[in-house]
């Protein structure tokens, strides 16, 4: 399904971790590596197309995710030549792409890259959100960066862990520690320890 343009609607999928890393995933029997994308089929909106592909490249459902964010206009690149069948060449020109920013509420090991009989990766990873570009074919860079670009402003804040082990440095006095709320008493994000007499910065 072409438009006028000789561009096939399509979408594409950042994933994202509670650290704010993305799903990284290496395409099958390549070196190259992107993000989960796909076609929008006729009849499908780009948020049912979406919703298809995270199942059909990597297992995800809906459940597991929650919707953080779209581009608000199609993101264009064109194929050079080389890669386009003999018998779509001269009418087809590239993809026209939404990108979709989401958050994984499930856990890692509902991923599953084997979930179709036409696996798209054959590993991932989670990587930081700026992606090494030169990881990915060449056309498809200038999109990558205009999606991450416009994508970025609805990243999820991070808390902070504590503003003890946020700047390195602990109380100065008894008066200052005894102000302080006990280990049970205080709320910490996951994975996150107190250790008052901890004073160098996290890495």
């Amino acid at each position: 399904m072409l438009d006028r343009d000789g561009f096939r609607p399509n979408v594409g999928i950042v994933l994202l971790n509670q650290k704010n890393q993305v799903f990284w995933g290496k395409r099958i029997r390549t070196h190259s590596w992107q993000f989960p994308q796909g076609g929008i089929d006729r009849g499908e909106t780009p948020e049912q197309a979406m919703f298809r592909e995270l199942h059909e490249e990597v297992g995800l459902h809906p459940e597991h995710v929650s919707i953080v964010a779209r581009t608000r206009d199609w993101l264009r690149y064109e194929v050079p030549d080389r890669y386009i069948r003999r018998d779509a060449r001269g009418h087809y020109k590239g993809q026209k792409q939404i990108w979709f920013l989401l958050q994984l509420i499930g856990y890692d090991w509902d991923l599953n890259l084997r979930a179709t009989d036409h696996p798209e990766f054959d590993a991932w990873r989670w990587n930081d959100y700026w992606v090494p570009l030169d990881a990915v074919v060449e056309f498809k860079r200038g999109v990558y960066e205009m999606a991450l670009t416009e994508l970025a402003r609805y990243l999820p804040r991070q808390e902070p862990r504590n503003r003890y082990l946020r700047y390195g440095h602990r109380p100065r006095d008894t008066d200052e520690m005894a102000a302080m709320p006990d280990k049970a008493s205080m709320e910490l994000p996951p994975d996150a320890a107190f250790d008052p007499d901890h004073t160098s910065q996290p890495g």
